[in-house]
């Protein structure tokens, strides 16, 4: 799933290269993805693009009019392309769910697509981005200045869940998914199933430094790559996540997995958890 810094890239990507276009056309694919209806999305054609920016993992296309605002979901992403095709998409089995055209000769813009059966990829039309719910909801972004210890040690005071889940809810704090939440506590050395409300001072700044460094760090690596390079760069630059059974280049340690029915996290024992491998119910389920 695209999070914080791959979209942050999308939008860097989108205000360098369409900033100050005009959007000729608007082309849905995929019908179910569109979750609004007013103003509709030939209200955007004839417009000019005057930004794009990020709100947690929403991507936000402003206009002189209406916003585009795209949540990639799971398995969603954004590619930009120069010599888009003359003839309109046709709806189909395949992955490509909406494209946008600028005006120009040159026929640039950028196709959303989305892999696999379970479809989540969501677009909004609206005059205002905070009409999303999704963007309504947002706890603060954890790039933002304002995002100060005090104010993540507030976050977490009182609450009894996990630091995992806490770190993943977009309530919480905004653009964090499962991927970064397993980076910034394996550089914490903060076990996943620590509750939030159980933790020190000083383990509390950690993992507020940890998320800070591992994010700045993503993004940075991220900073000038096209998109079709965001998704190695950020497999490449996990040191947990998705690296099941390989060694910790932490420690050496063997990196361990818990499944759940929708995901698994990854985590190191030495560096995590004392040693100890947390219990995998699901796993331990299949063994009986």
């Amino acid at each position: 799933m695209p999070e914080l810094p791959e979209v942050e890239a999308l939008a860097a990507i989108l205000a360098e290269r369409a900033a100050g276009r005009e959007i000729a056309r608007v082309l849905p694919v995929a019908v179910s993805v569109l979750k609004t209806y007013d103003p509709p999305l030939s209200a955007l054609e004839g417009r000019t693009i005057t930004a794009a920016a990020r709100h947690g993992k929403f991507l936000d296309l402003a206009t002189d009019g209406p916003h585009l605002v795209v949540h990639l979901a799971k398995a969603g992403w954004l590619r930009w392309r120069d010599g888009l095709p003359e003839a309109p998409p046709r709806p189909g089995k395949g992955p490509l769910a909406l494209r946008l055209l600028l005006a120009g000769p040159e026929r640039s813009g950028f196709d959303l697509t989305e892999a696999g059966t379970r479809k989540g990829l969501a677009v909004y039309v609206v005059r205002d981005p905070r009409e999303v719910p999704g963007i309504a909801r947002l706890g603060p972004d954890p790039l933002d200045d304002s995002f100060t210890l005090e104010a993540f040690a507030g976050l977490l005071r009182g609450v009894r869940h996990r630091i995992k889940g806490v770190l993943r809810d977009q309530s919480v704090i905004a653009g964090i998914g499962n991927a970064y939440s397993d980076e910034i506590l394996h550089a914490a050395r903060m076990s996943p199933y620590r509750l939030a409300s159980d933790l020190t001072e000083a383990e509390i700044a950690g993992v507020y430094e940890a998320m800070g460094a591992t994010l700045r760090s993503a993004v940075e690596r991220s900073r000038g790559l096209a998109a079709t390079d965001l998704k190695g760069e950020k497999r490449g630059g996990m040191r947990v996540h998705g690296r099941t059974g390989q060694p910790c280049p932490v420690c050496g340690d063997t990196v361990r997995e818990v499944s759940f029915r929708d995901s698994s996290l990854q985590y190191c024992p030495t560096c995590q958890t004392g040693g100890k491998p947390l219990a995998d119910r699901r796993l331990s389920r299949l063994l009986k």
